[in-house]
């Protein structure tokens, strides 16, 4: 009766497979630019759930990231003219 946990939403292996490599293409390419923005990469996780990823697209749009943050305050203690 019970075959399994993937069978009791009604998928099977191929099914489960093709919904884990759609989610690694999604998830993968922002984990980067979460990461490289100066965020958590964890933070490409929430790009799966529907709303709460054009919030987040929005939030990388708009926001200052830590990384520009950091380059700034490297810029403004090595800069020459405020010495």
């Amino acid at each position: 009766m019970f075959e399994g946990s993937s069978r009791a939403f009604g998928l099977g292996i191929p099914e489960s497979a093709a919904i884990a490599v759609l989610a690694a293409i999604v998830i993968l390419p922002f984990w980067k630019i979460f990461s490289k923005a100066g965020y958590p990469g964890a933070l490409a996780i929430v790009m799966m759930i529907p709303i709460l990823n054009l919030i987040m697209l929005v939030f990388l749009a708009f926001s200052e990231w830590p990384i520009l943050r950091e380059l700034q305050a490297l810029r403004h203690r090595t800069d020459p003219e405020n010495r």
